[in-house]
């Protein structure tokens, strides 16, 4: 069963990007290294004010569409573009939640509410407008957080904390705000074990984003366009992202909702005209399957099979043609055996797969699409890359001939680990010697054996289906081809 599929979005106002490398933020940094942390700069024609930021976050589109110009609301247009949680609740009937002390955001106080109508909200009010109230308003806000994300079961939730944003307006950039950020990252650790405390938690795949809206300037204040006040950031870690990736294009605040829908599996309507769009990863190494996923040689393996299989009296069937895909000859053989069970032994078919299997691709394989472009911007950016591949070594060593092998820092053939494929055994051999966790790695593979064998070793994969279908799931992305794989890490991207 495939694990229901949630998020978080948690908004700290107002926390300088540098002011990150000086405090130490570990919840924080548990979130960032298990996706990313990325800096954001607050689009030109957009004012560095709380209100516009955090409209732009919530609904996906930028200023002049939501007309939220500054941090009183009048005028909006929030009614046509509404927040990610108002639209989930209202158009798909999902549950969504909100907790906020700053009262524009779920109140009416000047001109909000900016969540229009989520499933659930709790809002605490600061007594005054100082860093001590604030402060106590983050804490109660917290609170009920944890309550609701604990006990209840929200699929999308966003939890505001304002204490630095005020702390650096009476204060400045100094003590008193370094600890006020402090503050806010222990919340943010009660948030993340909330979600860890859940009882449905194993059964769940949760999507987490922490933002701001802007930095400060050094006397505290923001409004203007110097560096300090235009920089802002996103982390985010889910199970579509690997661990330690990074964005290949500039992150902007109008991608937070769409981050939102995509960790949901929702496809925005074109209707809503959204102009962010989810943030795609390049991750920090890639295990690549060979046949069906670079080179075309499923055709080959099947015409060997089957030819094989006739030679020993079996005529094969749509099921045993998926049966084998991905799978390696010793496992074919003993399916063969099975099959027919008067027929030579187990070794004997496996030599003879491997002969006729080899002939074939030696008299030559063609590249799959995209193939050759992906292996050109790898071995151009440096990235880490291992062939993990079912064949034998024999075959493997034919087709990098055609491919390249100079492109791979290492490869791993059928009997050079413990078990093949769909047991993970390949797939952490190869990641160990790239001097990666699994968990750091995208596995590219084209049939349900490879991707059953990345998962199991914790890799996050994209399957680009060669002859079977694949269903999408959390961790797993199903593409047309390798050519979507290059699109979403840059290549056409819009500046």
């Amino acid at each position: 069963m495939s694990r229901a599929r949630r998020v978080l979005v948690v908004g700290i106002d107002g926390v300088r990007l540098d002011t990150l490398n000086r405090v130490p933020t570990p919840h924080l940094d548990t979130v960032a290294d298990a996706g990313f942390l990325a800096p954001v700069t607050v689009a030109e024609g957009t004012p560095t004010m709380s209100g516009p930021c955090w409209a732009t976050i919530v609904t996906g589109v930028t200023v002049t569409k939501h007309a939220v110009w500054s941090n009183d609301f009048s005028g909006h247009r929030l009614g046509v573009f509404p927040d990610f949680a108002t639209r989930l609740a209202r158009q798909d009937g999902r549950r969504t939640y909100v907790a906020a002390a700053w009262e524009p955001l779920v109140t009416v106080a000047d001109g909000g509410p900016m969540f229009r109508r989520p499933t659930r909200l709790t809002h605490h009010a600061p007594a005054a407008d100082t860093p001590a109230a604030w402060e106590e308003a983050d804490a109660w806000t917290g609170c009920d957080a944890v309550a609701v994300l604990t006990s209840e079961d929200p699929e999308a939730s966003f939890v505001y904390l304002g204490a630095p944003d005020e702390t650096a307006h009476h204060l400045g950039c100094g003590d008193g705000y370094e600890a006020s950020v402090r503050a806010a990252d222990r919340r943010l650790g009660d948030l993340l074990a909330a979600l860890r405390a859940r009882p449905s938690y194993e059964d769940e795949a949760w999507t987490v984003l922490v933002v701001t809206d802007h930095g400060h300037r050094d006397e505290g204040g923001h409004g203007g366009g110097s560096p300090a006040e235009r920089t802002a950031w996103l982390a985010c870690a889910g199970p579509d992202i690997p661990a330690g990736a990074r964005p290949p294009r500039p992150g902007r605040h109008e991608d937070v909702a769409a981050q939102v829908y995509a960790a949901l599996d929702r496809t925005p309507d074109s209707h809503w005209t959204l102009e962010g769009r989810e943030v795609p990863t390049v991750p920090r190494g890639v295990l690549l399957d060979m046949d069906g996923t670079l080179v075309d040689t499923e055709p080959l393996w099947l015409e060997a099979w089957g030819g094989v299989a006739a030679a020993h009296g079996h005529t094969l069937t749509e099921e045993d043609e998926a049966a084998v895909l991905g799978r390696t000859c010793a496992d074919t053989a003993a399916r063969l055996v099975q099959l027919c069970p008067e027929t030579t032994t187990v070794g004997a078919l496996e030599t003879e797969l491997e002969d006729t299997f080899l002939a074939a691709v030696e008299a030559g394989v063609d590249l799959r699409p995209g193939a050759r472009a992906l292996l050109d911007r790898l071995e151009a950016e440096g990235l880490p890359a291992a062939l993990v591949s079912a064949s034998p070594r024999r075959v493997v060593d034919t087709v990098l001939r055609t491919l390249g092998g100079e492109v791979f820092r290492t490869t791993v053939a059928d009997g050079e680990s413990d078990r093949s494929k769909p047991f993970p055994d390949p797939c952490l051999k190869a990641a160990a010697r790239l001097g990666l966790p699994p968990e750091a790695c995208l596995a590219v593979e084209d049939s349900p054996t490879g991707v059953a064998a990345a998962e199991a070793a914790g890799c996050r994969v994209l399957a680009v289906p060669s002859r079977t279908p694949i269903t999408p799931a959390p961790g797993r992305r199903v593409r047309t081809d390798l050519t979507d794989l290059l699109r979403e890490w840059g290549q056409g991207e819009p500046a």
